[in-house]
């Protein structure tokens, strides 16, 4: 079943992710703000992987010692899918 969901970032560049999931594979992964260049390496590796397998390898990556990073906000997104 497809799920769509819009995830308001906190202590990023990028102010919004939106993810598009089918069962418990990624189709799709919008940044809405951010390091363009790398939030969209970011979300085209992403497609076609688990959701559980991109959030052990995106949770706890720190950018510039704020606690959480672009991808760190991807991970908690991904795991209210």
């Amino acid at each position: 079943m497809e799920k769509t969901i819009e995830y308001k970032t906190t202590g990023t560049c990028s102010k919004l992710i939106k993810v598009v999931a089918d069962d418990d594979v990624v189709k799709s992964v919008e940044f809405v703000g951010g390091c363009h260049g790398n939030t969209q390496g970011v979300a085209k590796l992403c497609i076609g992987r688990k959701i559980g397998e991109l959030i052990g390898l995106l949770e706890g990556i720190d950018c510039h010692e704020r606690g959480t990073s672009c991808p760190d906000q991807l991970a908690k997104a991904l795991k209210t899918l």
